[in-house]
């Protein structure tokens, strides 16, 4: 593995590289997402990313169910060098206040089905500057920018930033069953290892295979 390495360039750009632009990589309800349908919203959101002038390793946290703009912002934000933090859609808001001052995100992404569990606890969240919704109607009174027209108003091409291997790429939080969460810091080159020794060579996937996922709400 190079010593220069970004792990959305792995997992996104490289299958056009290789041919499958239009191939479909996520399927969800009536959505069909194709390998340049992702390649382009993953750039279009790390290109808000840098509007906002977020910089190397500055967390975005992702507040988002299974949906395609989850794997958007999430390889959106590590193409720009950024660090993604996922968030469990299940957990309360007194969880929320400590994830996001633990992780001092600058950026949040949340569902619009959640937004209600973070207005309670905006004015307590230090480090947060930008909050844009996605998904559903949003039924509160805060006014917050909606991801997907900011999608369409930034260009589709992104050069991803000159991570090494072992830059952080995203951050993962545990159940707290000790107590309140602890974050995992998970680096760009850790990504390719696991899907190479676990998901190729012991649960033996292939490029046709098809995964029924179902991680959050």
């Amino acid at each position: 593995m190079p010593p220069q390495i970004n792990a959305a360039t792995v997992f996104v750009d490289s299958w056009i590289l290789k041919g499958r632009r239009e191939q479909p990589t996520i399927f969800c309800r009536e959505r069909t997402i194709t390998y340049a349908d992702l390649q382009e919203s993953v750039n279009r959101f790390g290109n808000i990313l840098r509007k906002l002038d977020t910089r190397m390793e500055e967390r975005v946290a992702i507040l988002l169910p299974d949906i395609p703009e989850f794997a958007f912002a999430f390889f959106g934000s590590i193409k720009t060098g950024a660090v993604a933090v996922p968030m469990n859609t299940r957990s309360s808001p007194k969880e929320y206040e400590y994830l996001l001052n633990d992780c001092r995100a600058r950026v949040l992404v949340v569902h619009a089905s959640l937004v209600d569990r973070i207005i309670g606890i905006r004015d307590r969240l230090e480090h947060l500057k930008y909050i844009t919704v996605c998904g559903g109607d949003c039924h509160c009174d805060a006014d917050y920018p909606r991801l997907e027209p900011l999608l369409q108003s930034v260009p589709s091409f992104l050069d991803a930033a000159n991570t090494s291997r072992d830059d952080a790429a995203f951050w993962l939080y545990d159940s707290g069953t000790t107590g309140f969460p602890k974050g995992g810091i998970h680096l760009h080159h850790h990504m390719a290892v696991a899907a190479d020794g676990y998901a190729k060579q012991i649960l033996g996937l292939h490029e046709e295979d098809l995964l029924c996922l179902r991680a959050g709400q």
